[in-house]
């Protein structure tokens, strides 16, 4: 065993300790937790560079469909426009023509990834169509696929149903 290994299930043992506190401190049995205050996710915005590459990605290569093109109410020549990913669920986008904003980074309270259900037979049809269009792909477990869309935001399709993670429930 190496140092490098050594201190590795050393930082793997630290935290799993901080995480069973927190879970004693936090976690209830689902049946004793109240119902949620929210009625679910409205829609997550991200930032496109470009509106005519994002529409392609999203809705000819990952089949979410444009629902709707508006201008954005905050900044005069910005596009608003949303996919619908089902569920009664949006991904948004803004564009913000004229300002510099910059490539994607991976920052703290910024997005690491957005993790999105599809059934199983779509997400083996949706794996093809991204080789085909040559998107970079990291498959896991069998069921989940991480790419990038065109400005870089971290996307993942997973075959689990919603509320379920590699086999365990979550919700």
């Amino acid at each position: 065993m190496t140092n490098h290994s050594a201190a590795e299930q050393e930082r793997s043992k630290k935290f799993e300790e901080q995480r069973e506190q927190i879970r004693a401190r936090h976690l209830k049995p689902a049946d004793q937790r109240p119902p949620s205050s929210a009625r679910g996710l409205h829609h997550t915005a991200l930032i496109s560079t470009d509106v005519e590459a994002t529409v392609r990605f999203y809705q000819d290569i990952l089949e979410f469909p444009l629902t709707e093109l508006i201008e954005n109410r905050d900044y005069p020549g910005s596009s608003h426009f949303f996919f619908d990913i089902g569920n009664s669920n949006l991904l948004a986008f803004f564009d913000f023509p004229g300002l510099d904003q910059g490539p994607y980074q991976e920052v703290l309270g910024g997005l690491h990834h957005l993790a999105i259900s599809v059934e199983p037979s779509r997400w083996e049809r949706l794996r093809e169509k991204l080789i085909a269009a040559e998107v970079e792909l990291a498959e896991h477990s069998g069921v989940s696929l991480y790419f990038r869309d065109p400005d870089g935001a971290r996307i993942e399709l997973i075959a689990d149903p919603l509320g379920e993670m590699y086999g365990s429930h979550v919700l």
